[in-house]
Protein backbone atom coordinates (compact mmCIF):
# COMPACT_ATOMS: atom_id res chain seq x y z
CA UNK A 1 0.00 0.00 0.00
CA UNK A 2 2.93 2.33 1.07
CA UNK A 3 4.90 1.49 -1.98
CA UNK A 4 1.90 2.37 -4.34
CA UNK A 5 1.25 5.46 -2.18
CA UNK A 6 5.08 6.16 -3.08
CA UNK A 7 4.13 5.54 -6.62
CA UNK A 8 1.51 7.78 -7.26
CA UNK A 9 3.84 10.62 -5.22
CA UNK A 10 6.40 10.38 -7.94
CA UNK A 11 4.04 10.50 -10.82
CA UNK A 12 2.73 13.39 -8.66
CA UNK A 13 5.58 15.27 -8.75
CA UNK A 14 5.92 15.78 -12.04
CA UNK A 15 2.64 17.66 -12.19
CA UNK A 16 1.41 20.91 -11.37
CA UNK A 17 -0.21 21.14 -7.53
CA UNK A 18 -4.31 20.77 -7.11
CA UNK A 19 -3.89 23.17 -4.48
CA UNK A 20 -0.46 25.48 -4.15
CA UNK A 21 -0.39 27.97 -1.26
CA UNK A 22 2.61 30.10 -1.23
CA UNK A 23 4.43 31.78 1.22
CA UNK A 24 1.00 33.76 2.88
CA UNK A 25 1.03 35.90 5.94
CA UNK A 26 -2.25 36.75 7.57
CA UNK A 27 -3.17 39.48 9.54
CA UNK A 28 -6.54 40.26 11.80
CA UNK A 29 -7.94 43.71 12.84
CA UNK A 30 -5.07 45.08 10.84
CA UNK A 31 -2.71 44.43 13.57
CA UNK A 32 -1.81 41.14 14.51
CA UNK A 33 0.11 38.51 12.33
CA UNK A 34 -1.88 35.36 12.66
CA UNK A 35 0.35 33.04 9.65
CA UNK A 36 4.46 33.72 8.76
CA UNK A 37 5.34 32.54 5.29
CA UNK A 38 3.06 29.56 5.05
CA UNK A 39 3.66 27.64 1.83
CA UNK A 40 2.09 24.17 1.45
CA UNK A 41 0.87 21.62 -2.12
CA UNK A 42 -1.89 19.53 -2.39
CA UNK A 43 -1.95 17.25 -5.24
CA UNK A 44 -4.46 15.25 -7.13
CA UNK A 45 -5.91 12.38 -5.12
CA UNK A 46 -3.44 13.26 -1.94
CA UNK A 47 -4.63 12.95 1.25
CA UNK A 48 -2.11 15.95 3.30
CA UNK A 49 -2.46 16.51 7.13
CA UNK A 50 -2.07 20.40 8.64
CA UNK A 51 -0.62 19.52 12.19
CA UNK A 52 -0.15 21.29 15.00
CA UNK A 53 -1.36 22.37 18.16
CA UNK A 54 -4.46 24.37 19.32
CA UNK A 55 -3.70 28.24 18.05
CA UNK A 56 -1.22 27.37 15.95
CA UNK A 57 -2.80 28.45 12.38
CA UNK A 58 -4.59 25.42 10.92
CA UNK A 59 -8.07 26.65 10.92
CA UNK A 60 -6.48 30.04 9.73
CA UNK A 61 -4.70 28.79 7.15
CA UNK A 62 -7.95 26.82 5.39
CA UNK A 63 -9.75 29.43 5.96
CA UNK A 64 -7.29 31.66 4.14
CA UNK A 65 -7.80 28.82 0.96
CA UNK A 66 -12.04 29.10 1.03
CA UNK A 67 -11.81 33.37 1.54
CA UNK A 68 -13.50 33.32 4.79
CA UNK A 69 -11.33 35.06 6.61
CA UNK A 70 -13.09 38.92 6.00
CA UNK A 71 -15.78 37.44 8.23
CA UNK A 72 -13.52 37.55 11.13
CA UNK A 73 -11.93 40.62 9.98
CA UNK A 74 -8.84 38.83 8.51
CA UNK A 75 -6.38 39.38 5.31
CA UNK A 76 -4.35 37.38 3.05
CA UNK A 77 -1.75 40.60 3.06
CA UNK A 78 1.34 38.25 1.47
CA UNK A 79 1.67 35.72 -0.86
CA UNK A 80 -0.81 33.84 -3.31
CA UNK A 81 -3.01 30.69 -3.47
CA UNK A 82 -3.73 28.83 -6.42
CA UNK A 83 -6.23 25.99 -7.07
CA UNK A 84 -5.72 23.86 -10.51
CA UNK A 85 -2.85 26.63 -11.78
CA UNK A 86 -5.42 29.34 -11.32
CA UNK A 87 -5.39 32.34 -8.48
CA UNK A 88 -8.20 31.90 -5.94
CA UNK A 89 -7.16 34.92 -3.84
CA UNK A 90 -9.61 36.97 -5.01
CA UNK A 91 -12.64 34.53 -5.26
CA UNK A 92 -15.50 34.69 -3.42
CA UNK A 93 -16.32 31.48 -1.58
CA UNK A 94 -19.21 30.74 -3.80
CA UNK A 95 -16.90 30.97 -6.94
CA UNK A 96 -14.85 28.06 -5.01
CA UNK A 97 -17.05 26.22 -4.18
CA UNK A 98 -18.42 26.14 -7.81
CA UNK A 99 -14.66 25.12 -8.51
CA UNK A 100 -15.10 22.23 -6.52
CA UNK A 101 -13.25 23.41 -3.16
CA UNK A 102 -15.20 22.88 -0.43
CA UNK A 103 -14.76 23.26 3.70
CA UNK A 104 -15.96 21.10 6.32
CA UNK A 105 -16.21 24.17 9.31
CA UNK A 106 -14.50 23.05 12.13
CA UNK A 107 -17.59 22.20 14.82
CA UNK A 108 -20.13 20.64 12.23
CA UNK A 109 -22.20 23.53 11.63
CA UNK A 110 -24.98 21.69 11.15
CA UNK A 111 -28.57 23.72 10.22
CA UNK A 112 -30.31 22.57 13.29
CA UNK A 113 -33.60 23.14 12.44
CA UNK A 114 -33.14 21.34 9.34
CA UNK A 115 -33.58 17.16 8.69
CA UNK A 116 -30.26 15.71 7.94
CA UNK A 117 -31.57 14.98 4.55
CA UNK A 118 -32.42 18.72 4.21
CA UNK A 119 -28.48 19.50 5.30
CA UNK A 120 -27.36 17.25 2.47
CA UNK A 121 -29.70 18.68 -0.19
CA UNK A 122 -28.39 22.04 1.02
CA UNK A 123 -24.61 21.15 -0.21
CA UNK A 124 -25.77 20.08 -3.88
CA UNK A 125 -27.02 24.06 -3.78
CA UNK A 126 -24.62 25.52 -6.57
CA UNK A 127 -25.17 22.30 -9.04
CA UNK A 128 -26.70 22.86 -11.80
CA UNK A 129 -26.92 19.08 -13.61
CA UNK A 130 -30.20 17.95 -12.76
CA UNK A 131 -31.98 16.53 -10.03
CA UNK A 132 -31.08 12.72 -11.44
CA UNK A 133 -27.55 13.31 -11.16
CA UNK A 134 -28.25 15.33 -7.40
CA UNK A 135 -30.18 12.06 -6.34
CA UNK A 136 -27.10 9.94 -7.42
CA UNK A 137 -24.94 11.96 -5.09
CA UNK A 138 -27.41 11.29 -2.17
CA UNK A 139 -27.50 8.00 -2.78
CA UNK A 140 -23.65 7.82 -2.62
CA UNK A 141 -23.65 9.56 0.53
CA UNK A 142 -25.78 7.22 1.74
CA UNK A 143 -23.51 4.47 0.68
CA UNK A 144 -20.89 5.98 2.63
CA UNK A 145 -22.66 6.88 5.69
CA UNK A 146 -25.70 4.54 6.33
CA UNK A 147 -26.18 5.61 9.56
CA UNK A 148 -27.55 9.21 8.25
CA UNK A 149 -30.13 7.03 6.09
CA UNK A 150 -31.53 5.79 9.06
CA UNK A 151 -31.68 9.58 10.53
CA UNK A 152 -32.74 11.31 7.22
CA UNK A 153 -35.66 12.78 8.57
CA UNK A 154 -34.64 13.41 11.76
CA UNK A 155 -34.15 17.15 12.57
CA UNK A 156 -30.07 17.69 12.81
CA UNK A 157 -29.73 19.29 16.14
CA UNK A 158 -31.18 16.32 17.93
CA UNK A 159 -28.94 14.01 16.39
CA UNK A 160 -25.56 12.79 17.59
CA UNK A 161 -21.82 14.79 17.29
CA UNK A 162 -20.68 11.88 15.53
CA UNK A 163 -24.08 12.05 12.93
CA UNK A 164 -23.67 15.73 12.71
CA UNK A 165 -19.83 15.53 11.97
CA UNK A 166 -21.12 12.99 8.86
CA UNK A 167 -23.96 15.15 7.65
CA UNK A 168 -21.38 18.15 6.99
CA UNK A 169 -19.06 15.85 5.44
CA UNK A 170 -21.58 14.03 3.05
CA UNK A 171 -23.11 17.65 2.65
CA UNK A 172 -19.44 18.61 1.01
CA UNK A 173 -19.61 15.23 -0.94
CA UNK A 174 -22.96 16.64 -2.15
CA UNK A 175 -21.30 19.45 -4.19
CA UNK A 176 -19.24 17.49 -6.04
CA UNK A 177 -15.94 18.40 -4.64
CA UNK A 178 -12.39 17.81 -5.85
CA UNK A 179 -11.02 19.08 -2.58
CA UNK A 180 -12.02 19.12 0.75
CA UNK A 181 -11.00 21.29 3.32
CA UNK A 182 -11.63 19.22 6.69
CA UNK A 183 -11.14 21.05 9.52
CA UNK A 184 -10.72 19.39 13.30
CA UNK A 185 -12.99 16.00 12.37
CA UNK A 186 -12.17 14.38 15.80
CA UNK A 187 -13.17 17.05 17.77
CA UNK A 188 -15.15 16.06 20.54
CA UNK A 189 -15.98 12.51 19.19
CA UNK A 190 -15.31 9.56 20.81
CA UNK A 191 -12.02 7.53 19.70
CA UNK A 192 -13.85 4.98 18.06
CA UNK A 193 -16.04 7.56 16.12
CA UNK A 194 -12.69 9.11 14.94
CA UNK A 195 -11.68 5.63 13.32
CA UNK A 196 -15.39 5.61 11.63
CA UNK A 197 -15.04 8.99 10.11
CA UNK A 198 -11.15 8.73 8.94
CA UNK A 199 -11.79 5.15 7.43
CA UNK A 200 -14.92 6.44 5.61
CA UNK A 201 -12.83 10.18 4.62
CA UNK A 202 -9.95 7.89 3.18
CA UNK A 203 -12.40 5.54 1.42
CA UNK A 204 -13.63 9.17 -0.33
CA UNK A 205 -9.93 9.74 -1.54
CA UNK A 206 -9.72 6.46 -3.26
CA UNK A 207 -12.87 5.58 -4.24
CA UNK A 208 -14.04 8.98 -5.16
CA UNK A 209 -10.54 10.90 -6.17
CA UNK A 210 -11.66 13.74 -3.92
CA UNK A 211 -8.21 15.29 -2.58
CA UNK A 212 -8.28 15.93 0.88
CA UNK A 213 -6.14 18.87 3.16
CA UNK A 214 -6.70 17.79 6.69
CA UNK A 215 -6.51 20.30 9.47
CA UNK A 216 -5.96 18.12 12.52
CA UNK A 217 -4.82 18.29 16.26
CA UNK A 218 -5.18 14.49 16.73
CA UNK A 219 -1.38 13.88 15.12
CA UNK A 220 -1.33 10.25 15.77
CA UNK A 221 -4.91 9.40 13.75
CA UNK A 222 -4.20 12.14 11.27
CA UNK A 223 -0.52 10.54 9.94
CA UNK A 224 -1.45 7.18 9.45
CA UNK A 225 -4.39 8.61 7.10
CA UNK A 226 -2.30 11.03 5.36
CA UNK A 227 0.14 10.62 2.61
CA UNK A 228 2.25 13.72 3.65
CA UNK A 229 2.27 16.16 6.11
CA UNK A 230 3.17 19.93 7.41
CA UNK A 231 3.35 20.79 11.30
CA UNK A 232 2.33 24.42 11.79
CA UNK A 233 3.48 26.15 15.01
CA UNK A 234 2.84 29.67 15.93
CA UNK A 235 1.66 30.45 12.26
CA UNK A 236 4.63 28.99 10.61
CA UNK A 237 5.54 25.73 9.46
CA UNK A 238 8.25 24.23 11.19
CA UNK A 239 8.35 20.34 9.61
CA UNK A 240 7.37 19.13 7.16
CA UNK A 241 7.52 15.44 4.91
CA UNK A 242 5.97 11.88 4.27
CA UNK A 243 3.71 11.00 6.82
CA UNK A 244 5.75 7.56 7.28
CA UNK A 245 8.55 9.87 8.24
CA UNK A 246 7.17 12.14 10.47
CA UNK A 247 5.55 9.45 12.38
CA UNK A 248 9.16 8.19 13.01
CA UNK A 249 10.69 11.42 13.86
CA UNK A 250 11.95 11.61 17.16
CA UNK A 251 11.16 15.12 17.97
CA UNK A 252 7.37 14.52 16.33
CA UNK A 253 6.78 11.46 18.48
CA UNK A 254 7.80 13.61 21.86
CA UNK A 255 6.57 16.71 21.40
CA UNK A 256 3.22 15.76 19.53
CA UNK A 257 2.69 11.65 20.48
CA UNK A 258 4.35 11.90 24.00
CA UNK A 259 6.33 9.58 22.94
CA UNK A 260 10.65 8.81 22.69
CA UNK A 261 13.10 6.14 22.73
CA UNK A 262 12.97 5.51 25.88
CA UNK A 263 8.90 4.74 25.59
CA UNK A 264 5.79 7.08 26.39
CA UNK A 265 6.60 10.43 28.40
CA UNK A 266 4.28 11.53 31.59
CA UNK A 267 2.89 15.14 31.17
CA UNK A 268 5.69 16.42 34.16
CA UNK A 269 7.95 15.43 31.31
CA UNK A 270 6.71 16.72 28.27
CA UNK A 271 5.16 19.84 29.52
CA UNK A 272 8.21 22.29 29.36
CA UNK A 273 9.18 20.45 26.11
CA UNK A 274 9.65 24.53 23.84
CA UNK A 275 12.44 25.11 25.53
CA UNK A 276 14.11 21.55 23.44
CA UNK A 277 12.74 22.18 20.15
CA UNK A 278 15.18 21.82 17.87
CA UNK A 279 13.09 24.31 15.16
CA UNK A 280 12.94 27.06 17.90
Amino acid sequence: MEQAVEATEVGAAKAAPLLNINNIEVIYDHVILVLKGVSLELYKGGIVALLGANGAGKSTTLKAISNLLRAERGEVTKGSIEAMGERVDNMTSNELVKRGIIQVMEGRHCFEHLTVEENLLTGAYTRRDGRAAISESLEKVYHYFPRLRERRTSQAGYTSGGEQQMTAIGRALMASPSVILLDEPSMGLAPQLVEEIFEIVRDLNQKEGVSILLAEQNTMVALRYAEYGYILENGRIVMDGKARALRENEDVKEFYLGLSSGGRKNFREVKHYRRRKRWL
